[in-house]
């Protein structure tokens, strides 16, 4: 596991794309322009940062489904990371209860367009679809029960009502996506 940080450009306007789940269907960032705001996070199987922090993901998305589009893409390469392949993200997708798609990006190129190097790495874009926060999910990724500050619901929330992110972004930390 190597500790990697990303580190926010707000502002940048989404880059649109489109992906096949892990189910093998296709989905477009265009498809969601009608929610106020698009969470695009950076995800993988394997990384114990993204395993630490998935249930709390899982409920944000739950929380905000009416307002906020969640959209997963593991970028590694799931040739050296089985736990990263199509069919395992399906698996853990239907067990874990996932209400969002789980994207695959096996050229690694959409990684790259959002410059993500790390799982997590979270991108959440305003309705005029400008990245508005890049950072944490929340101040405590290993004990969610030490949590004291939930920083993406309280960046969503800021975003939903003013179109802004906070002022004050925590880079992610987590492992580096897994590169071909």
């Amino acid at each position: 596991m190597a500790l990697t940080e990303s580190n926010p450009t707000i502002g940048t306007q989404l880059t649109h794309f489109k992906l096949p789940t892990v189910f093998g269907n296709q989905v477009s960032s265009n498809d969601y322009d009608n929610y106020h705001v698009l969470v695009v996070m950076f995800l993988c199987g394997h990384c114990p940062y993204v395993i630490a922090l998935e249930d709390r993901i899982l409920e944000l998305a739950k929380h905000f489904e009416q307002n906020v589009q969640f959209l997963a893409i593991c970028s590694n390469n799931y040739l050296d990371y089985p736990e990263d392949s199509p069919g395992a993200l399906a698996k853990r997708h239907q067990e874990k209860g996932y209400t969002f798609p789980y994207l695959i990006d096996e050229s690694q190129q959409i990684a790259k367009q959002f410059d993500a190097v790390c799982t997590p790495d979270i991108f959440v874009f305003n309705s005029e679809r400008k990245l508005a926060y890049h950072g944490r999910i929340d101040d405590n990724w290993k004990q969610p029960e030490m949590v004291t500050k939930q920083e993406l619901k309280e960046a969503i929330n800021s975003i939903l009502k003013t179109n802004q992110g906070p002022e004050i972004q925590h880079p992610t930390i987590g492992c580096s996506i897994k590169w071909k």
